[in-house]
C-alpha cells in the first residue's frame, strides 16, 4: 500500500482551498471588505430570498454557532442582514445588502476566472471531466455496514 498516496477527501480539500485562497486574495487585491474562507462559504450557500442560520450551518457542515458567528461578521461588515421570516415569528432569514450582491457577482466572476486558469494549467477536458464527476449524484453515505443507506 502507497501511504503516500492522500485520499480523495484530503485532494477535495487542496482544490477548495487552492479557490479560496485565489478568490480571497483577488477580493482583496479589489478592495472588497477582507472575510475568512467560512464567511465566503456562506455566501454560496444562501439562497437570494434569503435562509435562515440553522439552514446555512446544515449547508455548509458547520455548527449553529459557528454559522452565527460567520453571519455576525458579515451583517457587521454591511455585507448581510437579517430580515424577519414570515414562514416563522421565530426565526429570522438572513440575505445579501446591495454591497454584499455587488461582492457575490464579483466573487463569481473571479471563481469564473479561476476555472479558467485551471483549465490552462490542467486541461479544459480534466476540468469538464471534474466538473461532471462532482455534479453526477453520489446518493446518501454508506450505511456503516456496507449497506445503502444513510450513515448512522
Amino acid at each position: 500500500m502507497d501511504h503516500s498516496r492522500r485520499n480523495l477527501p484530503q485532494l477535495l480539500g487542496e482544490g477548495r482551498r487552492w479557490f479560496e485562497e485565489a478568490l480571497l486574495a483577488a477580493l482583496a487585491a479589489a478592495g472588497a471588505v477582507p472575510v475568512s474562507p467560512t464567511q465566503a462559504q456562506l455566501f454560496s450557500v444562501l439562497d437570494e430570498e434569503g435562509t435562515t442560520v440553522a439552514e446555512l450551518a446544515r449547508r455548509m457542515g458547520v455548527t449553529r454557532q459557528t454559522a452565527h458567528q460567520a453571519v455576525h461578521g458579515l451583517v457587521a461588515a454591511g455585507l448581510l442582514e437579517q430580515t424577519p421570516d414570515p414562514a416563522s415569528a421565530r426565526q429570522r432569514l438572513i440575505r445579501r445588502t446591495a454591497e454584499g450582491t455587488r461582492v457575490h457577482a464579483r466573487a463569481e466572476e473571479v471563481l469564473a476566472a479561476l476555472e479558467e486558469r485551471l483549465a490552462e494549467r490542467i486541461g479544459a477536458e480534466a476540468v469538464a471531466a471534474l466538473r461532471a464527476a462532482l455534479e453526477t449524484p453520489w446518493g446518501p453515505p454508506p450505511a456503516p455496514d456496507g449497506g445503502q443507506g444513510p450513515a448512522s
